[in-house]
């Protein structure tokens, strides 16, 4: 594939840029966004998930990219995923001089065990990066040496893949001394697309802080309810358009940071009933009912120029019966000539039970690539997959021009992502524990109960959530000066379980809120980190105001949340 097959457009990744895309996206896009605008006239305050809002299109005002910016000679015109075409052109010819076991190599990120980065494994099979889990996990200054270290154990002109899942919430691989945010369903119930971007961009600066250099998220996937056990909080909203502007806000942020974000999970994971950790969820809708909800976060944020896109382990039943979607070429193809996507396109997990029940690692890494996925994501033995796929080019079942594609694409990025600003120093990392705050406090939503407070006398009895939710509650309080041991009873609500109390607050999602008792209020939080805490307290002492407002449908409670009075 050289640039010229490739639509211009895109999003640098220090500043906003074009985002071209495909004629007839443009105007399906166009299609949508005043579809929207028509149901936001008609829209009932009922249901959360009726709620319209505008969604970010190559044509809008709002801060994603311009289509119609011209770029300067000194700001070359990148293409629609981020690189510019000089970028790929170095990746192409880079690639062109690598050996078969070195382009197998570059198309894998694998997982390692211990707090050491595995520079050997690196060298030997020439891996295109790793991914940091939490048991890789002890400081950010151990993380930075690590990351030094994996970009020094193989030389090469471009910097390798260091990557890690930190969406926020209950997804977070790096938590204290490092900014904890709220669940992404925090900014759903904000409905604040600016505070998305503000948000992506001060967590990627953390992150390259701390060396990374790609971040699976944002979660683009539109939950359905109580019904999705997997995504849940996770989902910014049920409501599609308000996924669509929350993810392009986000994306945004990333870019601005200078580190490479991925959206997931395609074609949607918010709206299958089992977990692809455990087994092979299967995805019962049409093509056409994901064309209206779980297709349209990912194709906004493709027209916005979203770089990366992770694929499921979905069995998209209508489309090819029993396949995992990251291995399936008529899915992928959804992708590709569907929705438009040119970018890199990234595996889940490997070593997930929705893959390897089925196929070893050496035949999942070689289905993948032959669907047209460009990077296999922490193989369940990153040598045998490697071993796979260079067999697969020797036997000819695996296409030459197909893996050095694969390849290309991923050096093209990190090419990309190389130019973009140096990265910050470690004293960023823990720095916006305020922008949390307001995060929450932006997002608390009082379900059941009166607009103002306080809720609660001078003291509070904690009940419920974890250990660690009630210690955090109740430093919180007290170094608000509020006492606890007894009095009104504010029950924390964990899970799907509800209970009651004088206060029920929902930490997760807000579901268990309908059928719990509460004699003065319940409130959805959305989020446990310190910060969040801090402003339940100010709300309960009724120092702050909620204003957040449901982003999903939640049966029996007595409204979506409190308006701002107008000012």
């Amino acid at each position: 594939m050289s640039p010229a097959q490739v639509p211009t457009g895109g999003l640098p990744m220090h500043a906003a840029g074009p985002a071209r895309g495909r004629l007839p996206r443009m105007r399906r896009l166009l299609t949508i966004a005043a579809a929207i605008t028509l149901l936001a006239g008609c829209t009932s305050e009922d249901s959360s998930s009726k709620e319209r809002t505008s969604v970010p299109t190559p044509t809008s005002t709002s801060n994603q990219p311009s289509p119609t910016s011209t770029p300067t000679p000194e700001e070359p015109e990148p293409l629609p995923w981020g690189p510019t075409a000089e970028e790929f052109a170095e990746a192409e010819s880079i690639v062109a001089d690598m050996s078969l076991a070195q382009q197998a190599g570059q198309v894998i990120v694998a997982n390692y065990s211990g707090l050491e980065a595995p520079t050997e494994l690196i060298a030997e099979l020439s891996l295109g990066g790793v991914i940091v889990m939490g048991d890789n996990v002890e400081s950010p200054e151990q993380l930075r040496r690590v990351a030094a270290a994996v970009q020094s154990a193989d030389e090469r002109p471009y910097p390798l893949i260091v990557s890690i899942d930190q969406e926020g919430g209950r997804v977070a691989r790096v938590r204290e001394p490092a900014t904890e945010f709220p669940s992404y369903m925090s900014l759903g119930a904000t409905r604040d697309a600016e505070l998305a971007t503000e948000v992506a961009q001060a967590s990627g600066r953390e992150l390259r802080a701390m060396g990374f250099t790609m971040v699976f998220a944002p979660d683009a996937d539109v939950t359905t309810g109580a019904d999705d056990p997997t995504i849940g909080s996770r989902s910014a909203s049920s409501n599609p358009e308000l996924v669509a502007e929350l993810t392009t806000g986000s994306l945004q942020g990333y870019a601005d940071a200078g580190i490479v974000a991925v959206a997931k999970h395609f074609p949607g994971h918010g709206s299958v009933p089992a977990d692809s950790h455990e087994e092979l969820p299967v995805q019962a809708a049409t093509v056409e009912q994901l064309q209206q909800r779980d297709f349209v976060p990912f194709e906004v944020t493709i027209a916005a120029g979203v770089p990366a896109v992770m694929v499921a382990h979905i069995n998209l039943a209508e489309v090819d019966e029993g396949v995992p979607s990251s291995l399936s070429g008529p899915v992928v193809d959804l992708l590709r000539t569907e929705l438009g996507f040119s970018g890199l396109v990234v595996t889940d997990a490997q070593d997930m039970a929705g893959t390897t029940d089925e196929y070893g690692p050496g035949e999942a890494a070689v289905l993948a690539l032959e669907a047209g996925i460009d990077v296999v994501l922490m193989p369940a033995d990153a040598r045998a997959a490697h071993a796979g796929i260079v067999e697969a080019v020797e036997d000819g079942r695996l296409s030459a021009d197909r893996l050095a594609e694969a390849a290309t694409r991923g050096v093209a990025l990190m090419l990309h992502q190389q130019n973009a600003d140096a990265a910050p120093d470690l004293d960023v990392v823990g720095s916006h524990g305020e922008l949390s705050y307001q995060v929450s406090l932006a997002a608390l939503t009082i379900a059941t109960g009166r607009c103002e407070g306080p809720y609660v006398g001078d003291s509070i009895e904690v009940v419920g959530g974890t250990e660690q939710d009630r210690a955090r509650l109740t430093a919180a309080a007290e170094a608000a000066g509020l006492a606890v041991g007894s009095g009104d009873v504010v029950r924390l609500l964990g899970g799907s379980d509800p209970g009651s109390g004088d206060v029920v607050v929902a930490l997760d999602t807000p579901y268990a809120l309908g059928a719990s008792q509460a004699t003065t209020a319940k409130i959805a939080l959305y989020g446990r980190t310190p910060q969040a805490f801090a402003a339940l307290v100010d709300v309960l002492r009724g120092e702050e105001t909620g204003h957040g407002r449901l982003p999903v449908d939640v049966d029996g409670v007595e409204q979506l949340g409190c308006p701002r009075s107008p000012s």
